[in-house]
Formats: structure tokens, sequence, C-alpha cells
């Protein structure tokens, strides 16, 4: 489903300007928006442009009643458009990720290289956002306006203090910037997968080390849609490897750019 508008985006230009540099795009995750990744554009954008998104349904991005894979990636490849990028690197986090993978079907030219952080190229059979899912429509319900009241509804639901306080970065004015419904609504296409025509150009997968969201059972799916891919695994971290570690992510983000 085409966006009415385009999508919501901040783009930083690099501190020096290599003429031989591929701009990077970065793609948060489910619930995030274009702040996500914040840590690893400003260390990225001292060398190449940066891209910073909100997905469709986050941030100050269009709402939408569809949020397949297909279309998000088109939603990504309707911006570099325009913005004149022919080709990118594209990184991503979690959904962001599955994105960042959907977009070498619809677009193989135009992707130089892919990170994906803390996702694999799968459908997942276990419902992780159940519990998130009732927090924050009891927040909804309750129509409180204060962060804090909105903490102690939550609390009940979600025990990890961290997964509260990212959530209410959305929280806005008494209300989610997400599109709660229709996220609800897509869930099923948002932990599912369609698997992808092999890609022979480098992906470079970051595993948490405590993340159940790459396992060894799903070699042979990354393998199969992604034969040049390789792995690095950040130890004692869990999926937000790159909020626990990042000095260690963006030291392997950019040894494999500077090999790809």
């Amino acid at each position: 489903m085409k966006l009415n508008t385009l999508l919501n985006y901040q783009l930083h230009q690099p501190e020096t300007t290599p003429a031989s540099n591929l701009p990077i795009v970065l793609i948060h995750g489910l619930f995030g928006d274009l702040n996500n990744l914040g840590v690893l554009g400003r260390a990225l954008r001292q060398d190449n442009t940066v891209i910073q998104i909100d997905v469709r349904n986050h941030g100050h991005s269009p709402h939408s009643e569809s949020m397949n894979y297909q279309d998000m990636a088109q939603d990504v490849l309707a911006l570099l458009d325009s913005l004149t990028i022919s080709k990118a690197i594209i990184i991503g986090h979690s959904m962001g990720g599955k994105i960042a993978m959907a977009m070498t079907a619809l677009a193989p030219e135009r992707i130089a290289n892919i990170v994906v952080i803390d996702m694999s190229p799968v459908a997942y059979n276990v419902r992780r956002h159940d519990k998130i899912f009732a927090a924050l429509e009891a927040v909804t319900e309750a129509q409180v306006t204060r962060r804090q009241d909105a903490v102690e509804i939550m609390r009940p639901f979600i025990k990890e203090e961290g997964v509260i306080q990212f959530l209410l970065k959305s929280f806005k004015n008494g209300g989610w910037l997400f599109n709660l419904p229709a996220i609800k609504n897509a869930y099923s296409d948002i932990i599912g997968w369609q698997e992808v025509p092999a890609w022979h150009h480098p992906v470079l997968f970051i595993r948490g080390g405590l993340s159940p969201y790459i396992l060894d059972e799903y070699r042979e799916n990354i393998a199969r849609q992604f034969p040049l891919a390789t792995a690095f695994v950040v130890a004692n971290t869990g999926h937000w490897v790159h909020s626990e570690k990042p000095d260690t992510v963006i030291k392997a983000i950019r040894r494999f750019l500077e090999k790809a």
C-alpha cells in the first residue's frame, strides 16, 4: 500500500566528504523511531551521509493500515528516489533488519551492502510483544497525559524498566506516536517473513549473544537467501546489542564496510 507522503527522516552530511563513500540508511525496529540508532548514526556520519528514518506507522511518518515488508521496503526506496540516491548501504535493527533484507527483492541493484542487527530472515512463531500491546492499550484506555502515570499503568504488564522507558519515547501529549491498532493488526506480518531470492552481495549479521533472534538453526535460511553473509556475535548482550555495547558494534560495522 503506497503512502500518501514520504517517510519522515533526518539527513546528516559527513564530517569529511569522500566522494566515493555511499550514503547509509538506518532503519529502526518495532515501536521505535529514527533516534533509536542515533549512536550508530553519530559515528558513521564521520565518513558517510547518514539518513535516519521513521518507518511507516512510527514516529512522525505517515500512518497506514498495511505493515507488510514489501510495502515498508518500498517506502525506503521511494525516499531514496526523492533524495536522488541511486545506491546505498542499509543498516537495520530487528524489524528494520527485515525491511533491509526485503529491499533486496525489490531493487537488488540499489543496495551495496546490508548490516542486519539481531534479526534473521525467518518467520518467528513466538509472540514476544503481547504484554507490550496490553500495556500500551491500557495506557490509551486510561487517557492519562503524564509519563509517570503511564509508567505506573505499564509496570504490571512489563517488568523490564528499560523497555518501558523505550516505549515512552513515543508517548506524546497523552497518546502514542506509533499507530498501535495498525501494528497490532499486522503483527503476524511483522513477525512473519516471505523468503527473498538469493542476493549475492555482502551482508553482516550482528547477533546479541544472549538474544534468541539469530540462532544456529537459522543458518540454512540465512545462507540460502544471503550466500555472502558473515556473522559477528557480541557476547553478553541481548536484542538491543547496539545500545548495550555500541563501540563494539560500531567497530564491527566499520570493519565490514572497509572490506565489502
